[in-house]
């Protein structure tokens, strides 16, 4: 029998292989195309070397109009991240309609992802209806939400997380939480933002 110590050693090993041979790549590129994935986005000249370059998307049967919206309002004390509540949204359901006072953005605004809604990444710019982008402010970090409309009502929502980590700085336990569990969220997320802009123009198409 092998030294208990070797065979930890072996197991480890296996799993650090596991991880970056498939789990890795598939949580990268969850949902979206090979073009999708190669394509630029607006935001990608910020993280010009990123340790985490996360590109997902998901179909959504609903036109710009009815997309847009849901990701305006995201944030903690907002609409929420339409994720697991317990643990983005201090425990509040996140919002299941549009919220007026958040469908206004900026550049410059607050997108709050801490308790006291002082912390968070920020709108550096958009273009209604096809594209918002966040950022850290420092280069470290940029989030962009892309509408691609399809043919009819559907649409493809892609989004872009790029990171530059920064293993001796506050934000490495943070790090860590993304690169092992920002797919289960942002999927959560995509999935949340399609149900509700499909419920959206579900109710709004004109009854026979």
């Amino acid at each position: 029998m092998l030294p208990t110590l070797t065979v930890v050693i072996i197991l480890l090993f296996v799993l650090v292989l596991v991880y970056f041979w498939l789990y890795r790549p598939w949580q990268l590129h969850w949902g979206a195309t090979e073009d999708e994935i190669a394509a630029a986005l607006p935001g990608d000249e910020i993280v010009l070397k990123p340790s985490f370059n996360a590109t997902r998307a998901v179909t959504i049967h609903a036109p710009p109009t009815g997309i847009f919206p849901w990701i305006v309002q995201i944030g903690i004390n907002r609409a929420g991240w339409y994720s697991y509540d317990l643990l983005d949204n201090l425990g509040h359901k996140s919002a299941e309609t549009l919220l007026p006072q958040f469908q206004v953005p900026q550049p410059g605004d607050l997108v709050p992802m801490s308790p006291d809604g002082r912390q968070g990444i920020w709108v550096k710019a958009f273009e209604r209806d096809r594209w918002m982008l966040w950022w850290d402010r420092t280069g470290d970090t940029s989030w962009v939400w892309v509408i691609v409309p399809q043919d009819g009502l559907s649409c493809r929502l892609i989004t872009r997380v790029r990171m530059k980590y920064s293993w001796l700085s506050w934000a490495a336990p943070f790090n860590v939480l993304v690169e092992f569990f920002d797919l289960p969220m942002m999927r959560k997320c995509l999935y949340g933002i399609k149900r509700r802009a499909e419920a959206l123009t579900t109710a709004s198409w004109p009854k026979n």
